[in-house]
């Protein structure tokens, strides 16, 4: 990393949740703060669409990670947050979601006040709750759940989260981020405890014009899903709030997406 030049700037670093993907479903003060940016770190889920609102001369730095394509790893993220905060001044770090929901967001925070760095936390809305929405799934739900789970797939080893198995004894519904690549282990947990016939439901890319959904059980889920090629960024929800999508509500936004040619639901 080369040699920090430090500006006359007050060095500060504002960690901003972008939302699920939408980028009109960012909070005022989350685009008070890009507008503010000198530098703006966003992730691979963050909608660029939301860069336009920043300065023209504002270093817009794309450090995303996806499964098989990480261009920065953590520990380079939080070098880069301390190192542009003191370089050029306000530092956006902008991630999809919500950054405190598995988006290490509350890491880069301890990182940057260690060197005595200025932060802000602006909250995001998150997919865990906002794409199940928007697709006709209420997480919860008078009457079919009074809570809900939302889990990551897997450990910081890349094993399966043995939370699952917890998740899947209840009757809560069931949000599992980042757990595709896991669907048939994921689907093997829940038929182990009697639950092969419930209704899951997987999402790609929710909240966006390129949605796609696929409705099944999870005896069947892991076929669907590779049958109609969902790839991630992709969620998955179970539970009987699934089925509420034969309401009013999940009616119409199951249209939206039938009207686009881009849902499969078996």
């Amino acid at each position: 990393m080369s040699t920090i030049v430090k500006t006359n700037k007050q060095p500060k670093l504002t960690l901003v949740g972008a939302g699920p993907g939408d980028p009109e479903l960012i909070t005022v003060k989350g685009i008070k703060a890009i507008q503010d940016a000198d530098v703006i770190l966003y992730d691979a889920l963050a909608s660029e669409e939301l860069l336009l609102l920043a300065k023209r001369n504002a270093v817009k730095i794309s450090v995303g990670k996806r499964k098989g394509s990480h261009s920065y790893k953590q520990e380079d993220i939080n070098q880069l947050i301390v190192s542009y905060a003191f370089t050029y001044g306000h530092v956006v770090r902008l991630k999809g979601g919500d950054p405190f929901v598995f988006g290490r967001g509350f890491e880069e925070i301890q990182f940057a006040e260690a060197f005595g760095i200025e932060t802000t936390y602006v909250p995001g809305i998150s997919s865990s709750i906002a794409v199940a929405g928007m697709s006709g799934i209420p997480v919860t739900h008078r009457g079919a759940a009074n809570s809900f789970w939302v889990l990551t797939a897997t450990n910081k080893n890349g094993e399966l989260s043995p939370e699952i198995k917890l998740a899947a004894q209840s009757n809560s519904t069931v949000v599992i981020l980042m757990g595709l690549s896991k669907i048939y282990q994921i689907a093997d947990v829940f038929a182990r405890y009697g639950k092969e016939d419930e209704a899951v439901a997987v999402i790609q890319n929710g909240t966006l014009p390129d949605e796609r959904i696929v409705v099944s059980t999870y005896k069947n889920i892991g076929k669907e899903v590779a049958r109609h090629n969902i790839k991630p960024p992709a969620i998955i929800i179970s539970g009987k709030v699934v089925k509420e999508q034969n309401d009013y509500f999940g009616q119409l936004a199951l249209s939206r997406i039938l009207n686009n040619g881009i849902v499969a639901s078996n």
